[in-house]
């Protein structure tokens, strides 16, 4: 059996972003029709701007920044998390994926800040991140650099954990145990 030729990405603006960042190793990949471009951290606020600002990209619009943990996972990743923006450029009728992969530099089981898992924050290109990068920051502690408000956003501002990180236990470290209870006719 021959082996197969690896995919060509066609998608028209990674010419123009490698163009456009040429000291940087960008990395690219498509999967279902979707193409994702991994820029390193220091690099992803340069990467958006172009992205947003340049007329040929025009990605004008952000509609959704996720987290990922990578922990366990069965194929090799440049970082055990990921932040991912999906972008979107509505007069080209284009969508890409920006990524930015982090690897902490200490046990991520707790609360404790890793200086490591910091990425600078898009506000500032797209207003409509400030929310988004909150939840990421309180589900996996991943925090961003000038933010306007990085603060907790699902979470009580003193919970102990992040809990969408893979190592957080399933039923918890007994954070719902210690609640007051209320009956219905106090309430």
């Amino acid at each position: 059996m021959a082996p197969r030729a690896a995919p060509v990405l066609d998608h028209p603006t990674l010419p123009l972003l490698k163009a456009a960042l040429p000291d940087v190793s960008l990395l690219a990949a498509e999967f279902r029709g979707q193409t994702t471009v991994i820029v390193p951290k220091a690099r992803l606020h340069d990467a958006a701007r172009f992205l947003r600002d340049d007329p040929r990209c025009d990605f004008n619009f952000l509609s959704d920044v996720v987290g990922v943990d990578y922990l366990n996972y069965p194929a090799p990743q440049p970082g055990r998390f990921a932040v991912v923006y999906l972008l979107i450029s509505h007069q080209f009728d284009r969508r890409l994926r920006l990524k930015v992969c982090l690897d902490p530099s200490r046990d991520t089981s707790g609360i404790e800040p890793d200086p490591e898992l910091v990425v600078d924050s898009v506000t500032d290109l797209w207003p409509g991140a400030e929310w988004m990068e909150r939840e990421v920051y309180d589900m996996y502690g991943i925090r961003f650099r000038n933010h306007p408000d990085l603060r907790r956003i699902l979470m009580w501002k003193d919970f102990p954990a992040h809990p969408l990180r893979k190592d957080y236990p399933l039923r918890g470290r007994g954070e719902r145990e210690h609640y007051e209870q209320l009956a219905r006719d106090s309430a």
